[in-house]
């Protein structure tokens, strides 16, 4: 039985980094990013490296993913505030 669990979230882990290199929306991508951190801490807990694997879900899944989240509005709320681009008058 632990054997399927390492394998699922083994799987998972996998299929978490290629959604977040493949993906196109920003945000979707940290939040998959926070969700690959908590899957990794549960991994480093299967390993019983309990010291970094609540390293991992606090920093890895908690705060670094929440410093992505406010970056990211911080840009989108730059972008729709800014000026319209200057076109030229031949277009």
């Amino acid at each position: 039985m632990s054997l399927v669990f390492d394998l699922a979230l083994a799987a998972g882990l996998i299929a978490l980094s290629l959604h977040i290199v493949l993906s196109r929306d920003g945000r979707g991508a940290i939040v998959a990013f926070i969700a690959f951190g908590l899957l990794l801490g549960i991994g480093w807990a299967r390993l019983a490296a309990v010291d970094v694997a609540l390293t991992e879900a606090a920093i890895g899944g908690g705060l670094t993913g929440m410093l992505l989240l406010k970056a990211h509005a911080h840009i989108a709320g730059r972008a729709s505030q800014a000026p319209p681009a200057a076109r030229p008058a031949w277009v």
